[in-house]
């Protein structure tokens, strides 16, 4: 398979063309967006933290701006500080630069003097990235240069009996045709761990699997607390999952089969090609941050009650097997497999349908929530890692 996305001289191919606006902290959040709401061609995101928290946790927020950055869906970057954060936007500059030779600008708000000067600034540089960007043109690309991240949320019975198989056999046909897929979600993993480890390419990366859910809930436990006090969900239970096990037989069944290659910490980029696995919570939104900073250039996100989640950096592609779902919540679903349960077509037949709307947006297809421009960011800071 190939599909028409844009080269970069990393090496990876983006599905979008984007230049980002980039706050380094919660306080140059809100500039951010002034500045992208004023140039067309950009994109940018909310950024809660950045300032006043433990090393663990700067640490990861340094991962996921600097992924976002990196990811091959971004052109160019325009980086908003404010100037007493933890990383400053020098800073924050310089350590993306020593990684790409894709243009990088940063504004400080103390150092402009505000504001509306900062703003400015920052939209005469965006302005002149879009431009740039406008002159490169969409060119044929291997699929060897995709990365797909898999998410699944608001399941119901539906997802583990349709979506989530379908969209694992999907998965399938795409690594063996060169794509590499990234499963998430640590804590839908536990119960049906020792099941998702059987793929492991190797003992050290079986023994990572069955060692991030050990840590998971050993995590938690230290705390006081029980992951089986949220897991499932009131919306899962009602869609009729009983237990967390439950759960995570269906969750896992959106992996595929292939050989699991390479066990990463929350957002941090792949070193092999293949099935991978990425440690992260199983909150929707933070497990799709980390996956888009570790560089996927597109989700495929499984749902059986539905969910409006997206990411200005990624389309992120709504799956359901669910019929009533599909219809009800058309605004927000792009992809519609109920028919498996309805018996009208096979599993391997769901699988075609992902795999042809897979390729439609790398083409550049938009998908819902780009449509209606969501930006869901999330920083998962417990610190845990693995």
């Amino acid at each position: 398979m190939q599909f028409l996305g844009y080269k970069r001289s990393e090496g990876r191919s983006g599905v979008r063309n984007l230049v980002l606006v980039l706050p380094t902290c919660g306080c140059a959040s809100e500039t951010a967006r002034i500045v992208a709401n004023q140039v067309q061609g950009t994109v940018n995101v909310i950024i809660n933290t950045g300032c006043a928290d433990v090393e663990a946790n700067t640490e990861l927020t340094q991962r996921v701006l600097t992924g976002f950055a990196l990811n091959p869906n971004v052109f160019a970057v325009v980086i908003i500080g404010l100037g007493c954060e933890t990383v400053g936007h020098t800073e924050l500059r310089q350590k993306i630069q020593k990684e790409t030779s894709k243009p990088v600008v940063s504004f400080g708000i103390q150092q402009e003097g505000g504001t509306l000067k900062t703003a400015a600034k920052a939209v005469s540089a965006a302005r002149e990235l879009v431009a740039q960007a406008s002159m490169q043109q969409r060119q044929w690309c291997d699929v060897s240069e995709l990365l797909l991240g898999l998410e699944c949320g608001g399941s119901d019975a539906t997802s583990g009996l349709a979506a989530n198989p379908a969209l694992g056999l999907c998965c399938d046909r795409l690594i063996d045709e060169g794509a590499s897929t990234m499963l998430s979600e640590t804590i839908e993993f536990i119960g049906a761990e020792h099941i998702l480890a059987r793929r492991a390419i190797n003992k050290e990366v079986h023994d990572q699997i069955i060692g991030i859910c050990k840590a998971y809930e050993e995590h938690l436990a230290s705390a006081g607390q029980s992951c089986r006090a949220g897991q499932p969900t009131p919306g899962n239970k009602e869609g009729g999952l009983s237990t967390l096990e439950e759960k995570s037989l269906g969750c896992i069944k959106k992996g595929g089969s292939r050989p699991i290659v390479e066990v990463l910490a929350e957002a941090v980029r792949p070193t092999k090609q293949g099935s991978l696995i990425m440690d992260t919570p199983g909150y929707d939104i933070a497990s799709i941050t980390s996956m888009v900073a570790g560089g996927c250039q597109l989700v495929a996100f499984t749902t059986g009650r539905g969910t409006p989640t997206g990411i200005a950096l990624a389309p992120v592609l709504k799956i359901t097997g669910n019929r009533e779902t599909y219809q009800h919540m058309l605004d927000n679903m792009d992809t519609d497999v109920s028919g498996i349960i309805d018996g009208e077509y096979s599993l391997e037949d769901g699988a075609d349908r992902i795999y042809d709307d897979i390729l439609s947006v790398c083409n550049g297809k938009l998908t819902k929530a780009e449509a209606f421009g969501f930006s869901d960011v999330c920083i998962d800071h417990v610190c845990r890692f693995v």
